[in-house]
């Protein structure tokens, strides 16, 4: 009776120890599975640099966009550029009528300059830079081409950049994942510095989000409007001047401007000296006035002397 007494009195405090020794190795376990969760959490916001985009959060605002930001993956994304110069008489009126062309077709003009020179038009200039919708690119290029004056240059260039708009949708996603772990962690966190340093990654994983939706907004706009650069030059007599016709009135209409030409200096010249030859014979007038006095008096002079 007394060992038995004695055995039941030693396994009271045995069974508690043992409790208390599995109770102290569960929750190291699981601080040490939390600790190992977050450090692979932590070395994947590493993994994902940081880039400049935008995406269809950001850009709420804008339907079109926030569309081609959704569909970037299933169509190809191709950024369209042209540069266009054009020659007409009145650069104003043209710039006008351009805008009115790109407004018209869902477009906006993002920038202008202009220097006008009312003296002589040939040398205003005015420089405009278009923003086009895509599907109404062709047709309005065309369209500025053929009637705002004489076309002189036309580049045109496409970009694809299919590639990027994937790998940016791509790192977005996974920024998006990773702050979605960060903050299921930042729940089951029991120290002050657990939750500070979960804290922090979040922090950064946020700010790495926001470049890369801002990188995906300016490619959706790039590929949704294509860029035009137009340059307006005025118009120079000489470049009109040189568009008429060769042949028979064409060679007596230059001799004609030549003899007129010709005749319009001589006149200069002769207007230039009239003034200084009138003078001059003004002068010998006098002078050839002057001479009779002059020789009677040489001669009454000259009398007594040859009497004597």
């Amino acid at each position: 009776m007394n060992t038995s007494v004695r055995a039941r009195g030693f396994r009271g405090p045995l069974r508690t120890t043992a409790l208390t020794c599995a109770g102290l190795m569960s929750g190291i376990a699981l601080l040490l599975s939390a600790c190992s969760q977050g450090s692979s959490v932590g070395s994947a916001s590493m993994g994902t640099p940081a880039r400049a985009a935008g995406g269809p959060t950001a850009a709420a605002g804008s339907a079109p966009a926030s569309q081609d930001a959704r569909l970037a993956l299933s169509r190809q994304s191709i950024i369209y550029t042209a540069n266009l110069t054009i020659r007409t008489q009145n650069v104003t009126a043209a710039a006008d009528r351009a805008t009115g062309i790109v407004t018209a077709a869902g477009g906006y003009v993002s920038s202008e300059q202009s220097s006008i020179n009312p003296a002589d038009r040939g040398r205003s200039r005015v420089t405009l830079q278009l923003k086009i919708p895509v599907t109404a690119y062709p047709a309005t290029l065309r369209t500025l081409s053929a009637v705002l004056g004489t076309q002189t240059a036309l580049a045109q260039h496409a970009r694809d950049v299919t590639g990027q708009v994937a790998d940016v949708t791509s790192r977005v996603t996974s920024a998006q994942d990773a702050i979605t772990q960060l903050q299921a962690l930042l729940k089951r966190a029991g120290t002050v510095s657990s939750l500070l340093s979960v804290q922090e990654q979040i922090n950064n994983q946020e700010a790495g989000l926001e470049a890369l939706q801002a990188q995906q907004r300016a490619l959706a706009r790039e590929t949704s409007y294509a860029t035009v650069s137009v340059t307006l030059l005025g118009q120079h007599r000489a470049a009109a001047a040189q568009r008429k016709s060769r042949g028979f009135l064409a060679g007596l209409g230059a001799g004609w401007r030549g003899l007129r030409l010709a005749f319009s200096w001589l006149l200069t010249v002769l207007g230039t000296v009239l003034p200084f030859a009138l003078v001059v014979i003004a002068v010998g007038a006098a002078g050839y006035a002057a001479r009779r006095p002059l020789r009677r008096l040489l001669r009454r002079g000259s009398r007594p002397t040859t009497a004597g």
